[in-house]
């Protein structure tokens, strides 16, 4: 019997539910790789992020030769491709089954509709990126949880009563092979500040456990400290599991923190989050399709400026702590949690853009792009999305400057130009730079805030006053 092992976002050997079922009676493998560039620019993937895929597609190339695993990359430069692609694959190779874990993304499903049609052999998907499976936890009435809290309850009433299951490398299917080279990059951004690999990742997750996991709930907002897990990478691409985060939390503290207060359990809040908003997304397609999960938001009136934008995006608003998080982005392909906050809510609240203007932005400039996480983010601080900030929260980008940032060292590695100003007026340079002959060195704030907070509740309050009206 010969099976198939399709890899996507799992880019990994270890608890990889498709690679462990392919392999279960002594099964012959044979993996396969679709790279599809073409798809990926419909997507918007980022240049950082695509360079990241290639180096950890050979890594994983890597560890399938050593445990004899023949490993084959095609090319189609978009899904529609894919089944007849991997049609041909299954008869030249007379392949029993593939096996493959879930994509949650409308394009990709569709695509694996198309596949399972096409195919004269099973097609047999699995959870392979969720702690507890798409949708499976639902309130009595059936539907899905649109409130993150009672969704939280539910998931860890569910990891309380069955755990967590890691499931192991396969064992080799005979001698070492030559490693397949992948050549997918284009070169023109390096991701190489990121190590690679499944080893990599479970370093990096082992020293977050044993250096701030403990602190993450006091230290995780604060940009200039390293407080944070800095796994999105890999977790994007499926290098590393959810279940290999909660499995190195128990070997750290001796136990899964799943109650509120239980050290250690803030992170695995924000790991209940990525799940929350991958269920959203199976269980309402739209949110995949540009679609806010508020359907009555969608008539929004955005001023959609155009060089407002323009100056968001490169880090020109005159606002700090804004334009360095945004300077951040584009030169390391990584943002700070805080900061993703604090620059949505700048953009869809003090700028009156649209949140796919800046969904999209992201995509296209995150090394750990992930289509679920990044549109909830957003949806979430546009007050468009499941759960969202209320929308008459409308963050002060001074005062989470101020705040989180207190010493201006976050500010002034990214904005050289106000490496002079003193801490107590980094938040609100212009004046102290005028003073001192220096106001060309900073643009001025491009609005004024307590203006456009007001513009911000009105055009949700005119939304509701349409919707109350008989």
């Amino acid at each position: 019997m010969r099976h198939l092992i399709w890899f996507r976002t799992d880019l990994r050997v270890a608890d990889n539910p498709a690679l462990h079922e392919a392999s279960a009676e002594g099964a012959e493998l044979q993996a396969v790789f679709i790279a599809c560039p073409g798809q990926w620019r419909q997507h918007g993937m980022a240049a950082i992020q695509r360079d990241f895929l290639a180096r950890n597609l050979m890594a994983l190339s890597r560890e399938l030769a050593a445990l004899g695993i023949p490993f084959t990359l095609l090319e189609a430069d978009t899904f529609t491709e894919v089944p007849g692609l991997l049609g041909s694959l299954v008869d030249e190779q007379g392949i029993d089954a593939l096996y493959a874990n879930l994509e949650i993304g409308i394009n990709e499903r569709r695509r694996d509709q198309a596949v399972q049609q096409a195919l004269s052999v099973p097609v047999r998907l699995f959870n392979g990126d969720c702690v507890v499976s798409h949708g499976s936890l639902r309130p009595r009435s059936g539907d899905m949880y649109k409130v993150f809290t009672p969704f939280a309850k539910a998931w860890l009433a569910q990891v309380r009563a069955s755990g967590y299951r890691l499931l192991p490398v396969p064992c080799s299917r005979g001698p070492a092979l030559e490693v397949t080279p992948v050549e997918l990059s284009d070169g023109q951004v390096s991701s190489e500040a990121w190590p690679v690999g499944e080893r990599a990742a479970s370093r990096q997750l082992t020293a977050f456990c044993h250096g701030q996991l403990r602190e993450y709930g006091e230290q995780r907002d604060y940009p200039d400290a390293e407080g944070t897990s800095r796994l999105s990478p890999y977790l994007a691409l499926g290098v590393l599991s959810p279940n290999q985060c909660l499995a190195a939390v128990e070997a750290e503290l001796g136990y899964l923190p799943l109650s509120r207060g239980e050290q250690g359990f803030t992170w695995i809040n924000e790991l209940i989050w990525r799940e929350f908003y991958r269920h959203l997304m199976v269980v309402y397609p739209r949110l995949s399709m540009n679609r806010p999960f508020k359907v009555e938001t969608g008539a929004l009136k955005w001023s959609n400026n155009h060089l407002s934008f323009e100056l968001w995006c490169r880090g020109r608003t005159g606002y700090p702590l804004v334009d360095a998080a945004m300077r951040c982005l584009n030169e390391t392909g990584w943002m700070h949690n805080r900061l993703r906050m604090v620059v949505a809510s700048f953009l869809t609240k003090d700028l009156h853009i649209d949140w796919r203007w800046g969904e999209d932005y992201f995509m296209s400039r995150l090394i750990d792009g992930d289509l679920a996480a990044n549109n909830g983010g957003w949806q979430w601080a546009a007050g468009t999305g499941a759960d969202a900030a209320p929308y008459f929260r409308v963050f002060n980008p001074t005062t989470q400057s101020e705040r989180f940032d207190a010493d201006g060292r976050f500010i002034r590695r990214w904005l050289p130009e106000l490496a002079a100003v003193p801490a107590k007026v980094i938040h609100a340079p212009h004046e102290w730079l005028t003073r001192h002959g220096m106001a060309q060195a900073y643009p001025p704030p491009v609005v004024d805030h307590a203006r456009s907070r007001l513009h911000a509740i009105a055009m949700f309050d005119a939304l509701k006053d349409r919707q109350e009206a008989p």
